[in-house]
């Protein structure tokens, strides 16, 4: 297997080594301590592609292609990304807390999700420097609106100055202030039902708060995506046990049950889960 380390958390990963021509087959039953469940799972390598088949043989043996730096490298060059957004994204690699920005790919998802629906009006919760604000605008119709809710003034004003250098500030009606106040007032203006689309990035542990509130501003028909839904892989560790992982786990379960949605949880970036109301 191949060895990865010092691991930078990029938006386009640098090509780490390989070993080139290698097959491996694994299989490893293991127990972890304090944990009751064994797992069996198995690993196949093929020219340095893994690929993994379900711990349940229910799901005929499914085989999935893990992500390695290689394929992630490869799926990247094949991003359509425009200028602006490269600009942007380079420019937000230097600055603290750059690990937050979505990727390319995810950018991507959001743009195509936006267009197949037609959208016209759409909520933004958590823009940081705003590399997927700035995605969904350039898509938006001359008409379209973006309301774009964020709390750090600083990340804000990149955000603000890109969106000047794009043409579409007049698609973005940027919010400073806590994105639950903006969302409530929003409602008590009567805007109920009357949104397309909602993308939320922001403090996990607000995010059933949030999620309430954007099913009373988005359309039936309309869609609400939630990013950081498997948290770095943390949500399927039984052993982590920190605040933010455990609301995280809970909001993924309450979704599983909410009937008011249909959802497809996807393994894009660090997890997103795609709602639709119904």
């Amino acid at each position: 297997m191949m060895r990865v380390t010092n691991l930078e958390p990029t938006a386009f990963p640098r090509l780490l080594s390989f070993v080139p021509d290698r097959l491996c087959i694994r299989h490893t039953a293991f127990t972890r301590p304090r944990c009751r469940k064994s797992s069996l799972f198995t690993t196949s390598c093929l020219n340095d592609v893994e690929v993994t088949i379900a711990t349940d043989h229910n799901y005929g043996n499914k085989q999935v292609i893990a992500v390695t730096p290689r394929i992630y490298d490869y799926l990247l060059t094949n991003v359509r990304e425009p200028p602006i957004l490269r600009q942007l994204r380079e420019e937000t690699a230097s600055m603290r807390g750059s690990q937050m920005q979505v990727s390319p790919d995810q950018a991507q998802l959001l743009t195509m999700i936006v267009q197949i629906l037609g959208a016209k009006r759409c909520i933004e919760v958590g823009v940081y420097t705003g590399y997927s604000s700035l995605a969904v605008a350039l898509v938006l119709p001359e008409s379209g609106v973006l309301v774009a809710c964020e709390r750090d003034m600083t990340s804000l004003e990149v955000a603000k100055r890109y969106y000047e250098q794009a043409g579409v500030s007049h698609k973005v009606d940027v919010r400073h202030g806590l994105a639950v106040d903006t969302l409530n007032s929003m409602i008590e203006n009567g805007e109920g039902c009357s949104y397309d689309f909602a993308f939320v990035d922001a403090e996990k542990r607000m995010y059933h708060e949030y999620f309430e509130l954007l099913l009373k501003l988005v359309r039936v028909g309309g869609v609400i995506v939630i990013d950081n839904v498997l948290w770095h892989g943390k949500v399927a560790d039984p052993l982590v046990l920190d605040k933010k992982t455990e609301s995280i786990r809970s909001f993924n379960r309450a979704l599983m049950e909410d009937e008011r949605v249909s959802i497809s949880m996807v393994p894009v970036g660090d997890g997103m889960t795609i709602c639709r109301k119904r």
